[in-house]
């Protein structure tokens, strides 16, 4: 049996792990690649992680590269990753140990020349238009004369001393200016914030709010120019409320702003010239217009001088006008002596046969056909009255007998109502005398009243000396109430009151019909 191992070549290279091999190559990468610039297309950029960092790619025609950008320094980006971006990423160059590959930590973005930030501005143009932030029916045209201007520049450049110098060289007007900065990182958010914030000023508040705006800056680079064309500048022009004028850089430079502005300005001092007209224009204007108004008035009333003298010849004279209807009245007159004997005669002709018609014979037939009817009636209504009181007194009779009949009924139904009411007087009458007091005074008992009239039921009531007024069955009696002397002998005994003695009221009438109310 022969020996393996004897077979097995001896190495003397040592042996790694895992762990260490990574390590050494992190070492290696770093040392030889510590701080190098990438130029290619930023690809798979998602905006920032949930934990603050960035992680996309660059790549180009022929290699990917990964890429991480830390929380801290993304926020500090002159530049942000942006899809489809060509730029320029400096940084270091690391490994990965946990999925075996290296990547770029990027300290700092820069765009890989003025094609990359065309390409970028090209495609952020197309999508905004896509929006329709571009649209031009959504542009409207500034006041022909705002009483205040928004100025949106920075205060210390050239540019707002322009605009306010050819204001007042044109039209004099209130101007407020937001200062921002117009160049660097935050120059873009700057604007936007100005141009919402001069939207934002209530109408008649202490700041007067301005009737259009003037984004204005003066010329540069594409690089200076960048802060205009951001999407956040964009939107804001966009939404704008009050009309926007654009005048950035010269009249070659183009932003995305100059696309959503409602108006473009190649130059600042072109702006302030759209903004205001000129007032010595304006007021030569209305003066000219004011001549050109009072000639055309004389001319006016000139003519209409000439066209009625014009019209005036043309009218006819009083002669012409009354010369047929004269004619024509004397013919009417001649004819109207004809016309009224004719008219007579055509009358008498007409009366004369009417007069036929009322011969004496003719109306005496009239009469008595008339008096013939009239009697006629009058026996119908004879007919009908003698009728109708035949029939009335037919009812007068029925309403008689039925009266008597009634009056038969009353007299006995009147009688039973008396007895009854005598019965039940009679019974109240002997009720009350049984509940009076009276009856008790009857059976042996007084009554005693003090001075003033008051019952008094006990004899703690009673001091010595008290006038008291004794009532009995027949009459008053007045005594003075004296002192219990125990010398005086034994004090009476009472007796004791007796038990009244029940009594059976006398029957009434008409007891067998009503129950009394003294039955045991």
């Amino acid at each position: 049996m022969s020996d393996i191992s004897a077979e097995s070549p001896v190495s003397n290279a040592p042996d790694w792990t895992v762990t260490e091999l990574s390590g050494a190559l992190k070492r290696t990468v770093e040392d030889a690649f510590g701080h190098v610039r990438v130029r290619g297309e930023i690809s798979g950029y998602r905006g920032p992680h949930s934990s603050g960092h960035a992680y996309f790619s660059i790549k180009d025609s022929g290699a990917r590269l990964d890429a991480v950008v830390w929380k801290g320094v993304l926020g500090r980006l002159k530049l942000r990753p942006e899809e489809g971006l060509e730029v320029i990423a400096i940084g270091r160059i690391t490994t990965f140990p946990g999925k075996s590959s290296y990547q770029i930590v990027i300290e700092q973005l820069e765009f890989a020349g003025a094609g990359a930030i065309m390409a970028m501005l090209d495609e952020r143009k197309r999508r905004l238009a896509a929006e329709g932030l571009f649209d031009g029916a959504r542009k409207r045209r500034p006041p022909f004369l705002p009483r205040v201007i928004g100025v949106v520049t920075s205060p210390t450049g050239a540019v707002v001393r322009d605009i306010l110098h050819r204001l007042a060289d044109r039209f004099p007007r209130h101007v407020l200016v937001w200062p921002v900065r117009v160049q660097g990182d935050t120059s873009g958010a700057e604007v936007a914030a100005a141009i919402r914030g001069f939207n934002a000023l209530p109408i008649g508040g202490p700041i007067p709010r301005p009737d259009v705006l003037i984004v204005a800056r003066g010329g540069g680079s594409l690089e200076d120019l960048l802060g205009f064309s951001d999407e956040i500048v964009v939107r804001a022009a966009a939404e704008s409320d009050i009309p926007l004028i654009s005048a950035v850089g010269h009249e070659t430079d183009v932003t995305l702003i100059d696309f959503a502005a409602d108006v473009r300005a190649p130059t600042p001092t072109a702006a302030a010239e759209m903004a205001v007209p000129v007032r010595g224009e304006l007021v030569a204007g209305i003066q000219g217009l004011h001549a050109r108004m009072g000639a055309g008035l004389v001319r006016g009333a000139e003519r209409r001088r000439s066209d009625l003298r014009a019209l005036v010849r043309m009218l006819p004279s009083a002669d012409t006008l009354l010369g047929v209807p004269r004619q024509r009245l004397d013919i009417a007159a001649g004819r109207l002596p004809r016309a009224l004997k004719a008219n007579a005669a055509a009358h008498r002709l007409q009366l004369t046969r009417v007069e036929g018609r009322l011969a004496p014979q003719r109306l005496k037939v009239l009469v008595e056909r008339r008096r013939e009817r009239f009697e006629l009636f009058a026996g119908r209504l004879a007919t009908a009255l003698s009728a109708n009181a035949r029939a009335h007194a037919e009812r007068i009779s029925r309403a008689r007998e039925r009266l008597g009949g009634a009056h038969a009924r009353l007299a006995p139904a009147f009688q039973r109502a008396n007895v009854d009411r005598a019965r039940r007087l009679r019974a109240v009458e002997q009720l009350m005398q049984a509940l009076s007091y009276k009856g008790v005074l009857a059976r042996g008992y007084a009554l005693v009243r003090n001075s003033s009239g008051e019952p008094l039921h006990m004899a703690a009531g009673i001091a010595p000396g008290d006038v008291l007024d004794i009532q009995f069955s027949d009459g008053h009696v007045n005594a003075v109430a004296g002192s219990a002397d125990p010398s005086s002998g034994p004090p009476p005994v009472a007796r004791p009151t007796p038990r009244p003695v029940k009594r059976t009221a006398k029957p009434l009438p008409d007891e067998g019909a009503q129950p009394t109310l003294f039955e045991n």
